[in-house]
């Protein structure tokens, strides 16, 4: 079968959404798909469409529903789509009519759905390869923050969290993402100078990424909508615990009763938590339980195994 992947985010751009299209795309190939990845449908033959986000691919989705409206086409919800868009603008609520199957890639994104979009929609939860963790410093309790600076991921809460910890802490943080804009890399910078266990360490190549994760005791993801991150299938994968925003996203990722969690925008509690992780081994322990409960779903097999499922289902 002919499969076109629609994904706003342009080729050697590095998001979730074009390292899920990438995924995808060799998982289907897998299946002996012909698989073509997109910024925007070039109007070629395809059996099957599967487009990323709503909003922002809603032109390529209404062409193809146009064209061909017998055909499968397939729509993943991303948090800003799940959180804010599908509540107030047009073309994603259109494309939500025009899918004849939906995507969430958490449990807790169905509740943003009405019954008769939940009926036509499937969970598929991204997935990791598996990382070998590796020594951690023995000097420094090791933080890592990964994501790009932009106003969803709230990308300076640990930044501030970090600055309210005892001197006594030897925690310290690295925060690897692209700015994506000039005002954003100065305020990294400047709360760089201003903090010295924050350390903004800009764009790096994945394998750098997973490096440095290996090394850290800890993840924090702070954001304020997510789809179903998958910096949190990375930590899952490499056995590394996470602090976690209380955010639906995250909670359809790591399970609603995981401790490691801290009001959104509250660097005073994440700052508590962080300490806590840092100075209470069995805290820290638990937490490492809690997310190796968690770390099936994030297999590679088995996002095939549902991406597989989802296809068939589009089809029939």
């Amino acid at each position: 079968m002919k499969i076109v992947i629609v994904t706003p985010a342009a080729a050697g751009v590095r998001n979730g959404n074009r390292n899920t299209a990438q995924r995808w795309a060799g998982f289907l190939r897998q299946m002996g798909h012909r698989v073509r990845v997109q910024v925007k449908w070039d109007g070629k033959q395809a059996d099957l469409m599967l487009a990323l986000h709503a909003r922002r691919s809603h032109a390529s989705i209404k062409h193809y529903s146009g064209l061909h409206p017998d055909l499968p086409l397939i729509v993943v919800l991303t948090g800003t789509d799940l959180y804010r868009d599908i509540q107030n603008d047009g073309n994603a609520q259109e494309s939500l009519v025009l899918a004849s199957r939906l995507v969430v890639l958490q449990e807790m994104g169905l509740a943003e759905l009405s019954p008769e979009l939940q009926a036509k929609t499937q969970v598929v939860h991204q997935s990791a390869c598996a990382l070998k963790r590796m020594p951690p410093s023995e000097n420094r309790f090791d933080v890592c923050v990964i994501g790009n600076l932009r106003e969803e991921k709230d990308p300076f809460r640990c930044a501030l969290a970090s600055a309210l910890l005892p001197e006594n802490s030897r925690i310290h943080v690295s925060h690897m993402g692209r700015a994506l804009d000039d005002g954003m890399a100065q305020q990294a910078q400047t709360l760089m100078a201003q903090i010295p266990r924050y350390h903004w360490l800009g764009e790096l190549p994945h394998w750098r990424v997973r490096k440095k994760l290996s090394r850290s005791r800890l993840m924090v993801i702070s954001s304020n909508m997510e789809g179903g991150a998958n910096v949190i299938s990375e930590a899952l994968a490499a056995d590394v615990p996470v602090i976690a925003s209380k955010v639906s996203g995250n909670i359809g990722m790591l399970g609603s009763g995981y401790e490691g969690y801290y009001p959104y925008g509250d660097e005073y509690a994440l700052a508590k938590v962080l300490y806590r992780a840092e100075t209470d081994s069995k805290f820290h322990e638990r937490l490492k339980m809690q997310c190796a409960r968690r770390k099936p779903l994030v297999q590679p097999e088995h996002e095939c195994e549902e991406l597989g499922r989802l296809i068939t289902a589009a089809c029939v």
